[in-house]
């Protein structure tokens, strides 16, 4: 083999020096590549009860695998020789257009994982195209979120109250401030076991306590945020001093019936999404109370543990009322495929919750601007790859269900 010295002229093509990122977030947010990397930021620079209230599940957490193992076994079946040089990811969602088939679900207690909390959501989901949920359990007020994504596309999530007037002063607040859906959730009529809070003694606010101040050490960006920014503000109450636990038990109410949500349904100008369904039967009743959509949910896995999984549920729901309301979904969710898989299973939209928090707690907007960035690629590229150029393509065809779980046949 003969050799020679290299050139100048020949080296220069591969001298390329990478232009240096001054910025540590920039740096961060640049090498994260998935949603599980955005987590692993999070959990570096977040205080250790935020971020496993965020992390967290019921119980043993059973459920929360569960959903994330379903989308882990979906096979893709992908046609060849398509041309798909572009691809529409938009799809109209409740009467209006949206740039992308997921948006942001509804998060409690958020400015507790990240100083920037509900306005960042709200400010990149509008920036994005996309909805974004305020829940009523959000550390922002209903008229603050409003102002900040004026031009948003802003949702608000119900909890039914066992003080009912004060529950529908809440959505009066959100209908006159433009928030254009409600979404009833129906699956806590208690709070689910979340033993990672209980272990952390999770309060709100956070509490100093020698372990907090010892977890706060190699995080002091956060605490420096939490505590020279405005004191924790709810969307639905002026403050709280006590446990998250004690705060949604005396919150949620066990008595909420299908009367209720007609009662609500008769004052709410807007569309109506009911969220936690988990059964068939369930499906088809909303749907004849005439709801705008079902929102097939298991809390993120926070409530009932070994709850059905959602994206299993997913065929036979749209099966039995696809016809009728639109069907969403939510849980588990953490990358553009499962959101792929789950329109081409049947879903007609997608909320991410965990997948936007994390990207929150490892950069603030930024950070979620970055989340969505990841999940808008992941989900081009996927149908890029299947040959399909719109939402309208995806079928059942291109996803097979791989069988790991199913009822045992007496």
């Amino acid at each position: 083999m003969k050799r020679q010295l290299p050139k100048r002229h020949d080296l220069a093509p591969l001298m390329r020096f990478k232009r240096p990122v001054w910025s540590p977030k920039d740096r961060r947010l640049a090498g994260a590549l998935t949603i599980e990397d955005l987590r692993r930021i999070a959990k570096r620079r977040t205080p250790k009860a935020a971020f496993d209230y965020t992390d967290g599940a019921a119980d043993g957490e059973v459920s929360l695998a569960r959903a994330r193992q379903a989308f882990g076994d979906v096979e893709f079946n992908p046609a060849i020789l398509r041309d798909v040089s572009t691809v529409d990811t938009s799809r109209v969602v409740l009467g209006k257009r949206v740039a992308l088939p997921f948006g942001i679900a509804p998060t409690g207690f958020t400015r507790m994982m990240q100083a920037e909390g509900e306005i960042a959501g709200a400010t990149a989901a509008a920036a994005a195209g996309i909805p974004f949920s305020l829940s009523t359990m959000g550390t922002t007020s209903i008229e603050d979120v409003a102002a900040a994504a004026p031009d948003g596309r802003n949702w608000f999530q119900l909890y039914m109250w066992k003080d009912r007037d004060r529950s529908m002063a809440l959505v009066d607040r959100a209908a006159k401030v433009g928030y254009d859906t409600l979404l009833v959730t129906v699956d806590v009529p208690v709070a689910g076991a979340r033993l990672r809070d209980v272990r952390n003694g999770m309060t709100i606010p956070p509490t100093l306590s020698p372990r907090t101040i010892v977890d706060a050490i190699p995080r002091p960006a956060w605490w420096i945020n939490f505590l020279t920014t405005e004191p924790l503000a709810f969307a639905s109450l002026d403050s709280w001093s006590g446990t998250v636990a004690d705060l949604l038990d005396t919150m949620f109410d066990p008595t909420v019936t299908y009367d209720d949500l007609a009662w609500i349904k008769e004052q709410w100008p807007g569309k109506l999404v009911v969220k936690g369904v988990q059964t068939v039967d369930d499906a088809r009743r909303l749907a004849d109370a005439g709801v705008d959509a079902v929102l097939l949910s298991n809390h993120g896995g926070r409530q009932l543990d070994r709850a059905p999984v959602p994206f299993h549920l997913l065929p036979q729901v749209v099966a039995a009322v696809g016809n009728d309301v639109e069907v969403h979904l939510d849980t588990g969710i953490m990358s553009g495929q499962d959101v792929v898989a789950s329109i081409a299973h049947g879903a007609h939209f997608t909320l991410v919750g965990r997948a936007y928090l994390y990207g929150l707690m490892a950069g603030g907007r930024d950070g979620v601007d970055r989340a969505i960035e990841i999940l808008r690629g992941q989900v081009e590229r996927t149908m890029r790859l299947l040959g399909v150029r719109t939402l309208d393509e995806l079928e059942p065809g291109h996803v097979t269900q791989l069988v790991r779980l199913e009822p045992r046949r007496l």
